[in-house]
């Protein structure tokens, strides 16, 4: 293994009055892709600020090869004092060259000439992104770098990400991010961090084995009370185990809403019978929506039914939205109408985060001061409920102010969900939360009686969730898919391609009859490709998982590797596949 371009031994950091770690030890490789995993309140960002030298452990020693530049992307960098983003972007003595500053903003498609102060949270986001990728980093520290992009700007990040020379260390909520990214995990848990060679997507059955072996030891020493310590852990375990359940259960409610449906991508949701009659809530007819001469909404033919999980997605700006003020009924529409059910009680949660005071305490806000909650119209003692959703009970003193980011949001989802409705409107509910409390809404959101409306950039998160995605391409059209992002992005994918400019000096001449089908060959691998990247992501996760192993290296130096070199070699032939795949495709919509 190369040796380390950054070092911490032996180190600890106090915070508060006590310690938020201690004597932990970090290496950081030259070319490390390294997932940061922890609960919220762990101190993730925390960590990150103290390898960026931000601010000083108290305890241990940080060693470093000279030259080597770090650069930390916070989660809420500070822009005040700065008239314009470019401003901010060109600021203080580490400030990146104008020109490769411009280079990198010209790509996301970012105005660095804006006024900081009403810029947007997507705005702000990609000048933070701009001023760390220009500054050429050799290690690159990401605090939930996804926050506030649109899926464009997510995918473009992946890609330079992937070319990337460097070292980097993310935190994020984004599993698809995660698992496209990382070749490394660290895992942040009750004060200890863990590191194993293993990417995202080994990272759940490496957890797995981590807590089976606690628990093993645990039993051998019977330590009840140790046990009863863990009691977040297992819970979250147990909850992975379920929602296998709840993916099974959600791929029948597409199968189920694809069969409501039109032809495949028509944007109106036909009546397959009178029982859809009267189980709909939301019934848009010629919807249409302008702002400013530009068309947002386009001719919206839809049905929504009772138990819709919808999906909402697009470029920053597409229109999401608006989109959903208008089903909801906030905004009225040019032309067209939109019938809401008379029985429809909506809560809505919006990515504002408005409604929590910080002078407040966690009791005011979840029992208005006192001991108990009505929970749907069942009363729950306020301790027992906070630890449905993750919280020590310990915490019902301590003020909203106090809290992380995600632990904010999930208090306010604690709140929400508490109360009595039939439509839940969710704006980008996945920003600040972690992992395992992302399992948590996948949970709450599965078991919910009523009808869900879903804005969010989160793929994974889409795709573990919803029955229905709306995809708004920025034009005011809007394509109705049953299913989640990657069924979306499947359906678009050949007219991406198409549009996609090519090389040519002329064009091309009609293709002669006997040419307008697939191949034997191309055929043959239009079928049997699916089966076959299927096959490769099952190899990749199992092969990752062995690599999970923290004493792999040490007992069995040649299986570490030959484990290393069978997942490089299966994600190429995965990323051939899938290309190969999509280009038949492209074919085969063109031949009808």
């Amino acid at each position: 293994m190369p040796a380390p371009i950054l070092a911490y031994e032996d180190f600890g950091l106090i915070q508060g009055a006590g310690w938020l770690f201690r004597h932990l030890d970090l290496h950081l490789g030259p070319r490390d892709r390294l997932a940061l995993i922890g609960r919220n309140g762990a101190g993730k960002s925390t960590l990150l600020r103290l390898i960026a030298d931000r601010i000083d452990a108290d305890e241990g020693r940080r060693t470093i090869v000279p030259g080597t530049r770090v650069v930390l992307l916070e989660q809420d960098p500070d822009l005040a004092g700065h008239a314009t983003l470019g401003d901010y972007v060109l600021a203080g003595d580490d400030a990146p060259a104008p020109h490769e500053a411009d280079a990198i903003a010209g790509q996301l498609g970012i105005d660095l000439s804006r006024e900081a102060a009403t810029a947007s949270g997507g705005e702000r986001r990609r000048a933070a992104i701009v001023r760390a990728l220009a500054q050429d980093p050799d290690v690159l520290l990401l605090d939930e770098p996804t926050n506030h992009l649109d899926i464009v700007a997510i995918e473009w990040l992946e890609g330079w990400l992937d070319r990337f020379r460097g070292a980097f260390v993310v935190i994020s909520h984004d599993r698809a991010f995660l698992t496209r990214l990382t070749r490394q995990t660290l895992w942040l848990d009750r004060g200890a961090l863990r590191r194993a060679e293993v990417g995202f997507g080994g990272f759940e059955a490496w957890t797995e084995q981590v807590y089976a072996e606690e628990q093993r030891n645990a039993e051998r020493l019977d330590a009840k009370l140790k046990l009863e310590e863990h009691w977040l852990q297992r819970g979250v375990t147990g909850r992975r185990r379920r929602n296998q359940g709840r993916l099974a259960k959600l791929k029948d409610m597409r199968a189920e809403r694809a069969a409501m449906m039109g032809p495949q991508g028509a944007a109106n949701l036909a009546i397959g019978s009178d029982d859809v009659r009267t189980r709909t809530v939301i019934d848009a007819k010629g919807v249409s929506k302008a702002y400013g001469g530009r068309a947002i909404i386009k001719d919206l033919n839809l049905r929504v039914t009772r138990g819709d999980r919808i999906g909402v997605v697009g470029a920053n700006g597409a229109g999401k939205t608006t989109l959903l003020k208008l089903l909801t009924g906030e905004i009225a529409p040019d032309t067209g109408e939109v019938r809401l059910a008379k029985t429809l009680d909506g809560v809505v949660i919006d990515q504002q985060r408005k409604l929590m005071a910080p002078e407040r305490t966690v009791r005011d806000v979840l029992a208005d001061g006192g001991d108990w909650i009505e929970v749907l119209g069942v009363k729950k003692h306020i301790h027992g409920y906070l630890k449905e959703f993750l919280f020590d009970p310990n915490l019902t003193e301590a003020r909203v102010g106090t809290l992380s980011g995600g632990e904010r949001s999930r208090l306010l989802l604690a709140r929400e969900f508490a109360r009595a409705s039939n439509l839940l409107v969710l704006d980008e509910p996945t920003n600040d939360l972690d992992l395992e409390t992302l399992d948590l809404l996948q949970e709450v959101i599965a078991d919910y009686d009523g009808t869900v409306l879903i804005v969010s950039h989160d793929r994974d998160f889409l795709d573990r969730t919803v029955t229905v995605t709306l995809g708004l391409d920025g034009s005011g059209k809007v394509d109705v898919v049953a299913g989640g992002y990657a069924d979306w992005e499947r359906k678009r994918a050949p007219a991406r391609a198409a549009a996609t400019p090519r090389a040519t000096s002329r064009p091309s001449a009609p293709a002669p009859a006997a040419s307008r089908r697939l191949t034997y060959k191309d055929q043959r691998d239009y079928d049997q490709l699916p089966a076959r990247i299927e096959a490769l992501d099952a190899a990749i996760a199992r092969d990752e998982a062995a690599l999970a192993d923290p004493d792999l290296y040490a007992r069995d130096p040649g299986a570490f590797a030959r484990l290393t070199a069978a997942i490089d070699r299966a994600r190429t032939d995965k990323d051939t596949a899938e290309e190969r795949w999509l280009l038949l495709a492209e074919q085969a919509e063109a031949l009808g």
